[in-house]
């Protein structure tokens, strides 16, 4: 666990900071640069996907990992796992979305000898915060292609627990009960997603039996509940796709959610550990994982 520990702070510490199109333009790349880096470090097959928006050029990051034997992008169906690395501005951005990215970074660390049965992509997208520009340019690619995908995991502020009583706020129209206390990963998908929210449970109770989780599936594409819609995971409901928000609840138990005060030490490293648990354990089991 503390080595654990250690590699996530390690790129919370290299993440956290305001990293905005237009006020911190240098530090969105740079985070862009250090998330390709360290995945090709952990020896995934990466590229920048760039893609055209607000009168610029942008990239999303994508990691890959293949199935031996098939080379390049496959036209088995992949699954994904997708975090944005984009803040709002004047916000450093520790838990909305830097818990998101260490996660991905520490699963991408841990399956770095994995041997997969089908393919994994790990992506980085850029621009959530206005408007999903990034996941949309991203799924109008795989229309585009004809690139199937096997359902998508979007980690959205997965960083901020509490234990304490009332920590925890009911969203608006939320029809099943929540808990007071702020200490579990919400699962939200949708109808059409309801097997991929299965298996988040159940590899959640398999291998983080501490760390509680709450799972809601909503009708058709969220649209009677803004709130749940609130990340890319939307973006791919939009065209179809199977997808679950893996969620710490964001501003319903976070005080610092788009402040100023969204800083590394407001965020419970252990239960970011909790969550890439899960995220390692959903990749095992849904991609076939074995060991070299």
């Amino acid at each position: 666990m503390p080595n654990r520990r250690t590699s996530i702070l390690r790129h919370l510490q290299s993440l956290v900071g305001e990293r905005h199109p237009h006020s911190a333009p240098h530090a969105l790349t740079k985070a862009a640069e250090y998330l390709a880096a360290r995945l090709a470090g952990y020896g995934w097959t990466t590229s920048a996907q760039p893609f055209q928006a607000l009168g610029k050029s942008y990239f999303n990051i994508l990691g890959m990992k293949l199935p031996p034997g098939r080379p390049g992008r496959d036209k088995q169906a992949p699954l994904l796992i997708g975090a944005h690395y984009d803040t709002v501005v004047a916000s450093p951005g520790a838990d909305d979305n830097a818990s998101a990215l260490a996660v991905l970074l520490e699963a991408a660390e841990r399956l770095r000898l994995a041997v997969v049965a089908r393919p994994v992509w790990l992506v980085a997208f850029c621009l959530e915060e206005h408007g999903l520009l990034g996941s949309r340019a991203f799924i109008s690619g795989l229309k585009q292609t004809g690139q199937p995908l096997g359902g998508a995991i979007i980690l959205e502020c997965v960083g901020y627990a509490s234990q304490e009583p009332g920590s925890q706020r009911m969203p608006p129209g939320v029809p099943i009960a929540v808990p007071t206390v702020g200490n579990f990963l919400g699962i939200v998908g949708n109808e059409a997603s309801r097997d991929l929210i299965g298996a988040v449970e159940r590899n959640a109770r398999r291998v983080a039996p501490n760390t509680p989780t709450v799972a809601l599936a909503v009708p058709a594409r969220g649209e009677g509940l803004p709130d749940v819609r609130r990340s890319d995971h939307a973006a791919f409901w939009d065209e179809g796709y199977a997808a679950v928000m893996l969620t710490d609840t964001a501003n319903f138990r976070n005080p610092h959610y788009h402040q100023p005060s969204d800083t590394l030490d407001t965020l419970n490293l252990d239960f970011l550990d909790g969550v890439s648990d899960i995220v390692v354990g959903c990749i095992e089991d849904l991609a076939g994982v074995s060991r070299r």
